[in-house]
């Protein structure tokens, strides 16, 4: 029978490593769905999930049952991809800078033709800021001023990332719905 995940907790605040073994397989699949929502490339994603699991390790003195052990965990996993992302800026690795086009609504959705996959392909092609405020937003239902306060921007700027990502999103969704899935 598998331990729940309080007995998971404190086990891991004794420092039973059969208890963290048991938490990073109870939330590492969940984690990484989040770190790789923020971070550029799988493995940076898996790094991400790495010191995420050591910020949880380290810290869970911090962690007071005050929600879900889930939701403290996640949100470790979105600082830490996060503070990731922006180091990497700060290495000075190229972002794009890819600007958004008006686009008119067509008539039907393409939406309704793409699989889970393909949406998650597609809002990966955004430009980084896009993709960040786009999840961050639409995903883990942060605000914008929460979205300012984590990226050190301001709240409109926020809206205005988020805007310009619905709509680069639309007009992929748009292209993709009109490309063939298979080519003769």
């Amino acid at each position: 029978m598998a331990e729940s995940l309080d007995a998971l907790v404190e086990g891991c605040r004794r420092g039973r490593p059969a208890a963290q073994r048991g938490l990073y397989e109870r939330l590492g699949y969940q984690l990484m769905g989040v770190c790789l929502r923020y971070c550029p490339s799988r493995d940076e994603a898996e790094d991400a999930l790495q010191l995420t699991f050591v910020k949880i390790f380290t810290r869970l003195d911090q962690f007071r049952n005050q929600g879900p052990f889930e939701a403290w965990a996640r949100r470790i996993a979105v600082t830490t991809s996060l503070n990731l992302w922006h180091q990497s800026r700060q290495r000075g690795q190229p972002l794009e800078a890819e600007e958004a086009a008006d686009i008119h609504h067509p008539d039907g959705t393409p939406f309704d033709q793409l699989s889970a996959d393909d949406v998650v392909r597609l809002i990966h092609t955004l430009p980084p800021g896009y993709r960040t405020v786009l999840n961050l937003y639409a995903i883990e239902g942060y605000s914008h001023a929460e979205i300012g306060e984590l990226l050190g921007i301001s709240e409109g700027t926020s809206k205005s990332q988020l805007s310009r990502a619905r709509r680069l999103l639309e007009e992929r969704l748009t292209q993709q719905a009109h490309t063939p899935l298979y080519h003769d």
